[in-house]
């Protein structure tokens, strides 16, 4: 188990809008997100974010509905008391949309 957890299958930076963010689970709750990486939403990107990374939980909270930049680890595979993907967010910060000029 340590080799999927401290070997990362890969690593990465994706961008896109902000489309979810949520804690969910019956018994064992996993934060999973979603970033659209379309004007159409038709590439999701979705992700999971582990319990010890609170600062990058509140961040995504903070940004919902904004465009974003992620940084992320791929494992190998995943356990349920990890979250639903292999793509577990590390840092996330606030980007300027490509598509929208609103100022931000």
């Amino acid at each position: 188990m340590s080799y999927i957890y401290y070997v990362p299958y890969s690593e990465g930076v994706r961008s896109g809008e902000l489309i979810k963010i949520s804690k969910k689970g019956y018994f064992v709750k996993t934060w999973e997100g979603e970033i659209s990486q379309g004007i159409s939403g038709a590439q999701i990107f979705k992700f999971s974010v582990l319990d010890d990374q609170q600062p990058v939980i509140d961040s995504l909270k903070n940004l919902q509905g904004k465009f974003v930049k992620v940084e992320y680890v791929e494992r190998l595979r995943t356990f349920f008391w990890w979250g639903d993907t292999r793509y577990f967010i590390t840092k996330v910060e606030k980007e300027t949309s490509p598509y929208f000029n609103n100022g931000e």
